[in-house]
């Protein structure tokens, strides 16, 4: 026995029955060192441990994060950052915030107990308020240990209360919190269980074997607060624990933070941030090639041509799970078909699209959420192409050889309105009129619930989801038979089955047979189409260093500075 097996023999006898059966797949080959790191994280390992695990089986981690800026630039203290950004469409409330401008918002006072994708895709999950978590065998509890020495911005301390009373006010029903997309039918207010003053367990409704991703910054709603804090009134204080604090707030203006010098971390190298808020893209990048602002967060490349390939400005790239997704009315005629909805997939030029509409900042879509870049996608399913003569012949088949009228709804947002164009345009090739009902974001939303929302009620409809580290959310809320999104009115109680199955798996490997025998369902009944995934992209001055996004349209500026 050498000194590695030996050194890995002794590790095991210390982890738990599930850190064990990775440890194995890394051994046996079947896991590879990056989707060690990023699964070890997720089941509660530590980088620490992590590394010294790699190491007995013969190496290190040798990843890295990645941020704007070169790491040779020196680091300056000091200065305010000028940030560019979408202007929130409601009142900054963490338990309701739905929309870019308002979650980036968010992230910039408040903190979680995870960090996801603070950097470059594919890391580890990071330690933030929780210092480490564990589940039990079978994934039902999740137990997560606090950081000590934490603050508010009002000098109280964090403790397991503040933790218990944010999540419980996030997944209580009476709330109608946007986070209940992540946690419905998971975790109730009575499953938030305080241990100790530094020790919360999370009691589920059902196994989650990802489930600290739904804690994460994955689910941007879910910042700590305070216990008892007013939600309604959280945005005259934005009162967190973050490197941030506010200066002040106006309504569709904009907003001034300064550094926290009591932040539990590692203290901000700028003085301050300030946003400037805009209705849509080209006044930012006008601001920021006027000199008006530093930085322009989350655009997309559609529009954005004087950015790109320019030396004047750094753009920060980060691929992701985002993406569009057209959803088609499986109750309404003559969608109820689904030869009708493979048709309609089958005449998208989808590379062409990803060209054109993004200008390659993205990865072609096979009509699942589930991403390029996620460990779990079945890869081998056959990628969805054009093929006008098959569409013809599924149209004909279903009593349609002359093809139909329908309408699609979409929202004057990042490029949708061309996709929506583009949609038609190649539709049309096989007979297939599709009239463009073209709204602005308030219309298109209303109330965004069913019979008071056009994304949701249209038969046809177009909108973008925020990437996240797992598909739990967009799999369950948009096409379960009774999830909360879903546009579509997909019922299929198969693929009920198989997403529950999906959600509650811990080995990767079954996430990834499951994952396989979703996305095959989700091709034959096609109740969504996918065309592409999308880079997350901001763009800052090539002074500007130190930036940080994450799949869902974040921005942390805590290590960013400018020389």
């Amino acid at each position: 026995m050498d000194r590695n097996t030996r050194k890995l023999d002794e590790s095991r006898v210390q982890h738990s029955e599930v850190e064990n059966h990775y440890i194995d797949e890394l051994v046996a080959g079947r896991l590879s060192r990056r989707a060690f790191l990023r699964r070890g994280s997720v089941i509660g390992l530590s980088v620490p441990t992590m590394g010294a695990i790699l190491a007995a089986c013969g190496g290190a981690n040798n990843s890295s994060s990645s941020a704007s800026g070169a790491a040779s630039a020196p680091v300056k203290r000091g200065g305010v950052l000028r940030v560019a950004n979408q202007t929130p469409t409601a009142e900054v409330n963490p338990l309701t915030v739905t929309d870019g401008g308002g979650l980036l918002m968010l992230c910039q006072t408040g903190e979680f107990l995870i960090n996801d994708n603070t950097g470059r895709g594919g890391q580890p999950l990071q330690p933030a308020l929780a210092l480490s978590w564990r589940p039990n065998a079978n994934g039902t509890v999740w137990t997560f240990k606090l950081r000590s020495g934490v603050k508010f911005h009002d000098g109280s301390p964090m403790t397991a209360d503040d933790v218990v009373y944010t999540f419980r006010q996030q997944v209580d029903p009476k709330n109608a919190s946007n986070a209940l997309s992540a946690f419905s039918g998971i975790l109730s207010p009575s499953g938030v269980v305080k241990v100790d003053p530094r020790t919360v367990a999370f009691h589920l409704e059902t196994a989650t074997g990802n489930f600290p991703f739904l804690v994460s910054s994955d689910t941007y709603n879910a910042i700590i607060v305070p216990k008892g804090t007013d939600f309604g009134k959280w945005q005259s204080t934005f009162i967190g624990t973050g490197p941030w604090k506010l200066a002040s707030y106006t309504q569709n203006v904009g907003a001034k933070f300064v550094a926290n010098p009591s932040y539990w971390g590692p203290k901000p190298l700028l003085s301050g941030t300030q946003f400037t808020f805009y209705a849509s893209q080209e006044p930012q990048i006008l601001a920021l090639q006027g000199g008006q602002v530093d930085m322009v967060t989350g655009f997309t490349a559609q529009g954005a041509q004087p950015l790109l390939n320019n030396p004047q400005y750094t753009i920060v790239t980060l691929k992701s799970s985002s993406h569009q997704e057209l959803s088609m009315r499986t109750d309404q005629a003559p969608f109820t078909d689904p030869r009708v909805r493979q048709a309609v997939a089958l005449t998208l030029q989808r590379p062409e699209l990803v060209q054109a509409l993004i200008d390659g900042y993205g990865a072609v879509g096979n009509d699942s959420p589930f991403a390029p870049i996620a460990s779990f996608t079945d890869t081998s399913v056959p990628q969805r192409a054009q093929d006008l003569a098959k569409a013809k012949q599924l149209l004909a088949a279903a009593g349609l050889p002359n093809g139909f009228h329908t309408t699609l709804f979409v929202g004057i947002q990042e490029e949708l309105p061309l996709l929506a164009q583009a949609i038609a345009a190649d539709a049309a090739k096989v007979g297939i009129a599709i009239k463009l009902k073209v709204e602005t974001l308030n219309a298109y939303y209303g109330k965004a619930t069913f019979g008071n929302s056009d994304w949701l009620d249209g038969t046809m409809s177009l909108l973008n989801y925020a990437g996240r580290g797992v598909p739990n959310v967009v799999l369950e809320a948009t096409l379960t038979t009774h999830g909360v999104w879903n546009a579509a009115r997909f019922h299929n109680t198969q693929y009920d089955t198989l997403v529950k199955q999906f959600v509650s798996a811990v080995d990767l490997q079954t996430q990834k047979t499951l994952a396989g025998k979703i996305q095959t369902l989700l091709l034959a009944e096609t109740p969504v189409i996918v065309p592409y995934f999308i880079d997350e992209l901001n763009a800052t001055k090539s002074n500007v260093h130190g930036v940080y996004g994450s799949q869902a349209q974040q921005l942390f500026l805590g290590k960013a500075y400018m020389t």
